[in-house]
């Protein structure tokens, strides 16, 4: 009852607590844009030679406004948002329009979960391993070696090394890799569909997988050589307990933890840096489908796509918070 009423019920709170503040920042933010969808959507109708008499054109605003949920004072748009959110429907895409915003997203959101996914527990797993054998013998020349590597990578913004992996295996130096991570065949479960997703994502997810490995060595590093000069850890060692033992069961175990904690908090600087990438390396996800929603105005996909982000980062710190006490069995017991 205890961790019941002190552990889960507030995080409980806090998830719903974030989930609507973030839905009311993203039904906002959008609309202090100056970008007007429905005088963009005229003056393209304009641009392509269609002649609107003065009667005409205030009808279609009109149609426009309601189509597009615009209609009313904010607070008619906020609750009749909210009420769409309920069922499921998130509207029709302002410039991809008869298109609904979940079918857009459908679409494009299998390649960003797939990129972030694989990227993120290859650069955890990889990141934690190497981190903490670098750690606890961090004096050896190659522990030192792979600090000073990470410590060149680490302050690199994404588009920067995703712009300098494209030049150097896609484009001047060499022509591995297709510039682009757009697919091109029609898909379908073959083995050379496959292997194409794996040739126009390898550079994308090695953008990500470096960058992300490089922070969780350098973090895990730090950890473990903390957890190291813990005096059980030099107690173990003046009785006698065998390395391999120090190290599995005294210092990576207790070191892991806080990085448990830290894959959480990092699910949404790695998301950001997913759309990052996936703009630069013209990657057929999210982050190329937000891009060209700001571009245009597009008030409905713009608050979809965040809102899908903002509920899979929650839900997913949400589960690792809920799942920290099996890691950490204190923690049931405070």
């Amino acid at each position: 009852m205890t961790f019941l009423k002190r552990y889960l019920i507030p995080r409980l709170f806090q998830y719903i607590l974030v989930i609507w503040l973030g839905v009311t920042v993203v039904f906002l933010i959008p609309r202090l844009t100056p970008n007007d969808p429905v005088m963009r959507m005229i003056g393209e109708m304009r641009g392509r030679g269609s002649t609107l008499e003065p009667g005409a054109m205030d009808g279609i605003i009109r149609d426009l406004t309601e189509m597009y949920g615009l209609s009313g004072s904010w607070l008619d748009q906020y609750g009749s948002f909210w009420g769409r959110l309920f069922r499921g429907d998130l509207g029709v895409s302002f410039f991809q329009f008869p298109a609904k915003v979940n079918q857009l997203i459908a679409t494009a959101m299998p390649w960003t979960l797939g990129l972030l996914l694989t990227s993120t527990a290859i650069s955890w797993i990889i990141g934690n391993i190497v981190g903490g054998m670098a750690g606890y013998y961090s004096r050896k020349t190659w522990s030192r070696a792979l600090d000073t590597v990470a410590m060149v990578i680490r302050p690199l913004p994404y588009y920067i090394f995703a712009l300098t992996l494209l030049l150097f295996f896609a484009g001047v130096v060499f022509q591995w890799f297709p510039i682009t991570g757009a697919i091109g065949s029609t898909p379908s479960f073959t083995w050379d569909y496959i292997k194409d997703i794996i040739w126009h994502s390898f550079l994308p997810a090695l953008s990500l997988t470096v960058l992300g490995g490089a922070v969780t060595f350098q973090t895990m590093k730090l950890i473990v050589q903390n957890v190291n000069a813990e005096s059980f850890v030099q107690y173990a060692k003046l009785g006698g307990v065998t390395e391999d033992r120090i190290v599995s069961k005294y210092v990576i175990r207790n070191a892991i933890l806080p990085q448990i904690t830290g894959l959480a908090l990092s699910l949404g600087q790695i998301f950001s840096g997913a759309l990052i990438t996936e703009i630069v390396f013209t990657y057929p996800g999210l982050g190329s489908l937000l891009f060209s929603a700001i571009n245009n105005g597009d008030y409905n996909l713009i608050m979809g796509i965040t809102l899908y982000s903002i509920v899979g980062i929650t839900t997913a710190i949400l589960i690792v918070d809920l799942t920290y006490p099996l890691f950490d069995p204190r923690v049931r017991y405070n």
